[in-house]
């Protein structure tokens, strides 16, 4: 089912490589990319791919060859991402918050002809790593050197991959659930999905490279798809950026006040910061719109955003592996607002989703629950792609989804959806974030166990949330434990980390 019916024509892929080459062309002295309040022309990213083509050609590394880039939200590192993928080469994102001997692992592990990081990221561990397999070590700069030689080229292991032919990005997952894996992101599947979702946006041409007004402001971290994606695609549509190292309330709302962006992406932690904060609706005056996307959004939080703010929040649905899929637009939210509470809107141009019953694999009927499997041409296959994702779909292509399969657990024979439990602890007016996951049992096998973050200035003891519980949820569904803390552990995309969770339990329980 497409989904917007607006006689849009079907969605057409672009030349990733080819466009951003165009558009860091178009006027090389105009404004681009603005970092602790100062900004950098468009040569700035034309000079990354100038410099990234003069480090590896003399080595015959062209189109497909692997670079490792240790991503933080910092300039240097995008004039370094917007270099790979403006000259057709493969991204391998490399993470800047693991601890130097553990990237230093990574990096020895994988034997990448060539890594990239900041002058920062350049310890004496990663130095020795790189020269150990013999990458050529890059050390991109914020100024008028975008890249220098730190660690040249030597003999590498005849067992490490060279290239990756076709592949735009194999970017980390972000381990909510488990260690991160490597996913492939192809440049034809960017390209389909970047025409796909530009619907979002009233303002986006994607007719020809041009420079659009406005600025965005990418705060989430680009080492995150999410972060990753919103850069690439603002560059693609000419749009200037305003990057944040990291998020803070105090740090997006003063870029919020001081570019008056129509529409502002937030994830749903960040946005109970903000609600938590207390700002007045006049600190967002001028936005339009919040597209909300990368963790499940409770429908309560998505209303006291709208009635506080009276901005229209847009639910955005997709993951690492398959993209972006489906969403809200301003046109349906306004049809359809009201009465599709909770759904995360109908599926993206060019992109087909149906539900299916988890034994069988049929059809499941229009409103039955299933597993959600998604078919597009971004997905580089002609077959349905199966999620681990619980949904259904109602007769108007709106999509509600219900868990996940690897979030239920059998408790002595009962099933107890955790993601469901989760959501049930966050209704108390205490609660900011839950998270509840499966712990061993000798005798039930797996039993649920509660993570609790508080509201700024609230109070709320283990006895007192495990007897709300009670009043609300079956016997079975009770957490066995309830742990409070300061600060849920999380992931760089903000998303609750549930192997972080696991060991502050197993911790608690000595």
């Amino acid at each position: 089912m497409n989904a917007d019916p607006d006689d849009r024509a079907p969605a057409q892929g672009l030349d990733l490589p080819s466009w951003l080459r165009d558009v860091v062309a178009l006027d090389p002295a105009a404004p681009e990319l603005q970092f602790d309040g100062s900004w950098r022309p468009w040569s700035f990213l034309a000079s990354g791919l100038r410099a990234l083509d003069d480090a590896l050609s003399p080595h015959g590394w062209g189109a497909g060859v692997m670079v490792g880039v240790v991503i933080r939200n910092r300039p240097e590192i995008v004039r370094a991402m917007i270099g790979v993928l403006g000259t057709g080469r493969c991204l391998v994102t490399l993470s800047s918050v693991l601890p130097a001997a553990s990237l230093a692992a990574e990096v020895a592990g994988l034997g990448l002809p060539v890594v990239a990081a900041s002058e920062r990221d350049w310890t004496p561990e990663l130095r020795a790593a790189v020269a150990g397999v013999g990458s050529l070590g890059l050390c991109f700069g914020d100024d008028e050197h975008p890249a220098q030689v730190v660690v040249p080229a030597g003999a590498r292991r005849h067992d490490a991959a060279t290239t990756r032919p076709g592949v735009a990005v194999q970017m980390l997952t972000s381990g909510t659930t488990g260690t991160p894996k490597r996913v492939d992101l192809l440049y034809s599947s960017l390209g389909y999905e970047i025409v796909s979702t530009s619907r979002y946006s009233a303002s986006a041409d994607l007719a020809t490279p041009s420079l659009a007004s406005g600025v965005a402001i990418v705060w989430n971290p680009m080492l995150h798809i999410g972060g990753l994606r919103g850069l690439v695609t603002n560059v693609v549509a000419g749009r200037r950026v305003s990057l944040l190292e990291r998020f803070s309330v105090e740090g997006w709302t003063a870029l919020v006040a001081e570019h008056r962006p129509r529409a502002i992406a937030l994830v749903p932690s960040a946005m109970r910061m903000v609600l938590d904060a207390k700002l007045p609706r006049e600190a967002l005056a001028g936005v339009d719109a919040l597209i909300a996307g990368t963790a499940p959004l409770s429908p309560e939080t998505k209303d006291e955003w709208e009635q506080h703010f009276g901005i229209p929040v847009l639910v955005v649905y997709g993951a690492t592996e398959f993209g972006g899929v489906a969403g809200w637009t301003i046109r349906d939210w306004r049809a359809f607002g009201a009465t599709k509470r909770g759904s995360v809107g109908r599926a993206n141009e060019g992109v087909e989703i149906r539900i299916v019953d988890q034994g069988t694999g049929e059809a499941a009927p229009i409103g039955g629950s299933g597993l959600l499997e998604v078919r597009s041409r971004q997905l580089g296959q002609n077959g349905w792609v199966r999620t681990t994702d619980l949904a259904r779909m109602d007769d108007d292509g709106f999509i509600w989804i219900e868990g996940r399969t690897d979030d239920v657990i059998i408790r002595g024979g009962f099933k107890v959806a955790t993601n469901s439990v989760a959501d049930t602890l966050r209704r108390h007016p205490a609660v900011s974030d839950a998270c509840v996951i499966g712990m061993p049992d000798e005798r039930l096998g797996q039993v649920p166990a509660a993570g609790v973050e508080l509201r700024a200035g609230a109070t709320l003891t283990s006895e007192e949330l495990a007897a709300w519980a009670r009043d609300r949820l079956s016997s079975y569904q009770v957490p066995v434990a309830f742990l409070i803390v300061d600060q849920l552990p999380r992931t760089p995309s903000m998303k609750v980390s549930q192997p972080g969770l696991r060991a502050l339990l197993e911790a608690a329980a000595g």
